[in-house]
C-alpha cells in the first residue's frame, strides 16, 4: 500500500523543528492525518527550520493530508488536555502518539551550565524534569485513555542512547531519557489488556538543526560513505518511528529500539 497509515490520526510533539519535524512528515507522506506541535508558534524559527509553526504544517499538509497546528508547554496539565481537544476537534481522535517534545534544554532556553551531576542548577532540573518525563506522562494521560476505550492506538516515545550508559555532561538529561525508557515498559504492562501498543526509539546523535548549532561535530562523523560509525539523519529515525506505528509492528509492545548505527552493541 502507498498509504498504509491512511485514515488514521497522528500528534507528534515537538514537531516544529528537528527529528519531531521529520517524524510529522513522514507519517504524514504515509497518509496520516498529522497535528504539528512546539512550546511556542514562533519555536521553529530559533534554528531556521521555518518562521512558525502553521508554516510547517502547511508544508507537511502539501505531502500528506489535513493537518492542524497547536503550541503549548507539555509540562502544563491545562495545556496538555486542551491541545488534546483541540486536536480531537479539529482532526478526530488520535491514533498514533509520538511523544517527541524535550530535549537538553534548561530554564535559560539554552543547554543549562553547568551541566554536570553536583553542579546543574536547581532551575534547569526543574526544567529538564517537566520538558522530558513530565511532559510525556502528562501527554499520555490525555490521549492514552481515549485509546484504551476504543481499544486501538499506539504510543511511541522518543528516548536516547544516551539512556543506555552512563555520561557527563548531560546527566538530568540522560537520566530522565533513562527515566522515559522504564515509563515506556510500565505503560505497556497497563495498556496491554486492551491492544493499545507502546513502545519507544532511541536515536544516537542526530543531524537535527539544533544538533549542529549546538556541538562540536566530529567531521568524520558528518560522512556517510559505507559506514555506520557516523551521525543519524533525521529521516533514518523517521522510518523507524513510521515503521512501528504501522500494521508490520502490530505485535511489537513495550520495547525500546535503539536507532545509532550500533553505537551502543551491549544488552541493557
Amino acid at each position: 500500500m502507498d498509504k498504509p497509515l491512511e485514515g488514521r490520526i497522528a500528534f507528534v510533539t515537538g514537531s516544529g523543528r528537528g527529528l519531531g519535524r521529520a517524524i510529522a512528515a513522514r507519517l504524514a507522506e504515509l497518509g496520516a492525518d498529522v497535528a504539528i506541535h512546539d512550546i511556542n508558534r514562533e519555536a521553529p524559527a530559533k534554528y531556521g527550520e521555518a518562521s512558525d509553526i502553521d508554516q510547517v504544517a502547511a508544508a507537511i499538509a502539501r505531502s500528506g493530508g489535513p493537518t492542524a497546528a497547536v503550541a503549548g508547554n507539555i509540562g502544563d496539565r491545562d495545556t496538555v488536555f486542551g491541545m488534546a481537544s483541540f486536536i480531537a476537534d479539529r482532526l478526530g481522535p488520535v491514533d498514533v502518539l509520538v511523544n517527541c517534545a524535550g530535549g537538553d534544554i534548561g530554564a535559560s532556553g539554552g543547554k543549562p551550565s553547568p551541566n554536570n551531576a553536583l553542579d546543574i542548577s536547581f532551575e534547569d532540573i526543574q526544567t529538564l524534569v517537566n520538558n522530558n518525563l513530565i511532559g510525556t506522562m502528562l501527554v499520555c494521560q490525555a490521549f492514552c485513555k481515549p485509546m484504551v476505550e476504543r481499544r486501538r492506538g499506539c504510543v511511541i516515545n522518543i528516548a536516547s542512547g544516551a539512556a543506555h550508559f552512563g555520561t557527563s555532561p548531560e546527566v538530568v538529561y540522560s537520566t530522565l531519557k533513562a527515566a522515559v525508557a522504564h515509563y515506556t515498559r510500565c505503560l505497556a504492562f497497563e495498556l496491554r489488556p486492551y491492544g493499545v501498543r507502546v513502545n519507544a526509539v532511541s536515536p544516537g546523535p542526530t543531524k537535527t538543526a539544533r544538533f549542529l548549532a549546538t556541538r562540536k561535530v566530529d567531521p568524520e562523523m558528518m560522512q556517510h560513505e559505507a559506514s555506520l560509525n557516523r551521525y543519524g539523519e533525521p529521516e533514518e529515525i523517521a522510518d523507524v518511528v513510521a515503521f512501528l506505528a504501522g500494521d508490520g509492528a502490530r505485535f511489537i509492545h513495550g520495547q525500546i529500539l535503539r536507532v545509532d548505527g550500533g553505537m551502543t552493541l551491549y544488552a541493557g
